[in-house]
């Protein structure tokens, strides 16, 4: 059973079915759709999400509602072990710490109590909002990831990839 996480603004408790409608439309505002693309129904993406054994999903809770979500994966093998995070938020929560405090909380969990020594993340490379926010927390730019994801026009984009290690988080 996955924990509550609590942070100094955000709760990150693990999303549920009961979620999906509040994310789906969270997806599908222009801000969050031009950066996280799904297929025609979000809410069956989101509840395939949901459903992968291998993704750890939290409800992003900010100002007493669902305010977008937060997720990891892991890499197990012992030699190359690492947690990875992607996070996406309703546009109205954006500038206002809530993306900083989810992603620091998450990382301090997956540090502290799960173990990991190292962290990724992979934001668009065009993404200054985004990678603002990671630094702030302690990841640093490894390299851009050319072509890495195709955009809603159908074109490819560049992703930067950021690490933290545990020492590392601030």
């Amino acid at each position: 059973m996955r924990k509550i996480l609590t942070g100094a603004l955000v709760t990150l408790r693990p999303a549920t079915p009961d979620d999906v409608p509040a994310l789906a439309a969270i997806r599908a505002t222009p801000e969050v759709y031009a950066r996280w693309r799904g297929g025609d129904d979000l809410a069956a993406d989101l509840a395939e999400d949901l459903a992968d054994p291998e993704a750890h999903t939290y409800a992003v809770l900010y100002g007493g509602r669902v305010s977008g979500a937060i997720q990891w994966s892991a890499e197990d093998e012992p030699d190359y072990r690492h947690a990875n995070i992607d996070i996406f938020l309703a546009p109205d929560v954006h500038g206002h710490g809530v993306g900083t405090d989810a992603v620091r909380t998450l990382a301090r969990h997956l540090l502290h109590d799960l173990g990991h020594h190292r962290l990724v993340i992979d934001p668009a490379a065009d993404n200054d909002a985004a990678i603002a926010c990671y630094r702030k927390v302690g990841f640093r730019p490894v390299g851009v990831m050319r072509q890495y994801e195709r955009g809603p026009d159908g074109s490819w984009h560049d992703g930067l990839l950021m690490d933290l290690l545990a020492a590392e988080l601030t």
